[in-house]
């Protein structure tokens, strides 16, 4: 079976959730299927084929140019049996070569457009666009896999005009050899955190999406033993990048310990903080499923976040972390969730472990790998 796989983020360009699972998919999929990657970028490697904006579209509306390469993959996928894409930003390439090739189109939402309608402070008309797109791939689509049961749902009051028997849960995995407990402390010392002291640890985006605001905001009156780790970076827009400056500055203003790192940073460092960290916070106000949970389980930490999506799916209230809702009194649930665990080290370790055990257990890629590649075969049969 030959299988495109199309997507934006691929190694060594990963910004995000969607990216993680591509990287880690492909690589358990390259022993099931013959497998070629398209993904933005410039070159061409072995089964990997990377292509760019066009260059007439430069200074263009980020949708046109997203269209640009969504063209460009379609181009190069001929002799593909099947392909599958992953967000709004390849699955118009994905529709295309259906249409073209005659082949069957899979599409992966990590995300939906029309629950995320702050992107149009990101795009302008191109949030439009991208709705269009989303739209049209997934409804057109021969299978569509939701990354949760949270996710499916929302996929289906999305977009009512979808067959819910083309709609398959297949959740997010987790390389649990990779994401382990690192007992090395040479980041903690670079970054100057104060071993003696617990901190708080946020991965992720700065974007509405992942609650960023909000967090800088509840973590003010958090244990002031507490140190606060903000591993944040690639803003959305300069707007949300000049509230996320002007609440950071605050917050450093009130409490002594806060540490911002405004950059991904390499695998092996997220895991060691993810690993000393006393608890890992994701406050996202939307997420299908929240790979950074996974992480900090695998890695032995518990985790405190957000009762939206799918991560009720990934986190075991009480048993892997502690879930607050997100209603009104977020930030305050927030900031007595982290105090509940800071307050409590025997009960984080139990959480802890409890998280390790989960994540190996049932969240492996190769198991992700597998179901996928069978759904893969259950369409050929079908088209």
């Amino acid at each position: 079976m030959r299988v495109g796989l199309l997507t934006r983020e691929y190694p060594p360009d990963v910004y995000g959730g969607a990216g993680v699972h591509v990287e880690f998919l492909a690589r358990e999929l390259r022993s099931l299927v013959d497998l070629e990657v398209h993904c933005w970028g410039e070159g061409r490697t072995d089964g990997v084929l990377r292509h760019r904006p066009w260059a007439a579209l430069d200074g263009a509306n980020d949708a046109l140019r997203t269209f640009s390469v969504d063209l460009a993959m379609a181009a190069a996928l001929q002799g593909r049996d099947l392909v599958h894409s992953h967000t709004w930003y390849a699955g118009l390439g994905g529709h295309l070569a259906k249409l073209l090739y005659g082949v069957p189109h899979v599409m992966t939402a990590h995300s939906l457009e029309p629950l995320r309608p702050w992107k149009a402070e990101q795009l302008g008309g191109g949030y439009a666009l991208s709705s269009w797109a989303e739209r049209t791939a997934v409804e057109a689509a021969d299978g569509v896999i939701a990354v949760s049961g949270a996710m499916r749902e929302d996929i289906l009051a999305s977009y009512p005009a979808l067959d819910p028997a083309r709609v398959h849960v297949v959740h997010n995995g987790i390389d649990t050899d990779l994401y382990r407990p690192d007992p090395g402390a040479d980041v903690l010392d670079r970054i100057g955190l104060d071993r003696s002291r617990p901190y708080v640890l946020f991965v992720g985006r700065i974007t509405r999406q992942k609650g960023v605001p909000q967090l800088l905001r509840a973590v003010r009156g958090i244990d002031a033993a507490a140190q606060v780790v903000l591993c944040a970076g690639a803003p959305d827009t300069p707007g949300i990048d000049r509230e996320f400056r002007e609440l950071y500055e605050e917050l450093s203003r009130v409490r002594a310990g806060v540490h911002w790192i405004p950059r991904m940073l390499p695998r092996p460092e997220v895991i060691q903080l993810l690993t000393h960290a006393a608890v890992l916070v994701c406050p996202s106000v939307y997420e299908p499923l929240g790979i950074v949970n996974l992480e900090a389980m695998a890695c032995g930490t518990a985790v405190v976040a957000s009762r939206v999506g799918g991560i009720p799916e990934v986190v075991a209230d009480g048993s892997t972390g502690v879930l607050v809702d997100a209603d009104d009194a977020f930030e305050t649930g927030l900031a007595r969730a982290l105090d509940s665990v800071l307050g409590d080290p025997e009960a984080a370790r139990r959480m802890g472990e409890a998280g390790r055990e989960r994540a190996v257990t049932e969240f492996g890629w190769e198991a992700v790998a597998r179901r996928t590649a069978g759904l893969y075969e259950e369409i050929l049969e079908q088209a």
